[in-house]
């Protein structure tokens, strides 16, 4: 139910099997049965060969399990000197351990943060979440600019290239250029309004995994 929603939260269209399977690194057929069992609980919604869809217990499920999984990686790195490429896996198992009380207590002691290291979204108690309108950087047409605002967590190694190449949360970006089949870009990077601007060759999966605040706002 987590990554149904993360599919659908991310705006990359309709959420299907093949996709939540490559996203779980499991055969098509396992997500079938799995589907089954959650529309049999009345959780999801999916009719053959059709997008899959959260029902309204299924989205508070997947909320709540949102919400231990980016605080947790977000005291991960806050409090235990973690690095962003290092939580997803981590989370992953401490999710299904702790407790809805220890959950609460690392909100309250990191002051109820609204975005984790990755700038994801963290759902409230009562299921709130913060929105913002942001823009795939694969998405910006040339000359269009904003400030990074979330970086997508789920692999380890592109979090530790954008970590290699100097490109993070809260970097301003503007396109330059747009090369017209191969999906690499040309960029501009700021670290912020003191620092030099320079200039970036990005490749389509990396700009597939930034969003910015087109506005610049953050």
């Amino acid at each position: 139910m987590k990554v149904i929603y993360d599919l659908q939260e991310r705006g990359t269209g309709p959420v299907t099997i093949s996709g939540m399977a490559e996203r779980l690194s499991v055969s098509n057929s396992s997500v079938s049965g799995m589907l089954r069992k959650l529309s049999d609980l009345g959780l999801v919604e999916h009719q053959r060969y059709g997008a899959v869809n959260l029902t309204e217990p299924g989205t508070r499920a997947a909320l709540s399990v949102l919400r231990r999984h980016r605080l947790l990686e977000t005291y991960l790195v806050a409090e235990l000197g973690y690095s962003w490429d290092e939580v997803h896996d981590e989370a992953e198992i401490l999710e299904h351990v702790v407790s809805d009380k220890f959950v609460d207590r690392i909100a309250t002691h990191l002051g109820d943060p609204v975005v984790d290291p990755h700038g994801d979204p963290i759902p409230t108690r009562e299921g709130h979440i913060v929105q913002r309108e942001t823009l795939l950087l694969s998405e910006a047409d040339k000359g269009v600019g904003g400030v990074i605002v979330r970086v997508n967590d789920t692999d380890p190694d592109l979090l530790r290239y954008l970590d290699d190449i100097g490109i993070g949360i809260g970097m301003r970006v503007e396109v330059v250029e747009r090369q017209p089949f191969a999906g690499s870009m040309e960029i501009t990077v700021r670290a912020d309004e003191d620092s030099p601007e320079r200039s970036q060759s990005l490749g389509l999966v990396a700009a597939e995994a930034l969003w910015i605040s087109p506005d610049g706002e953050g």
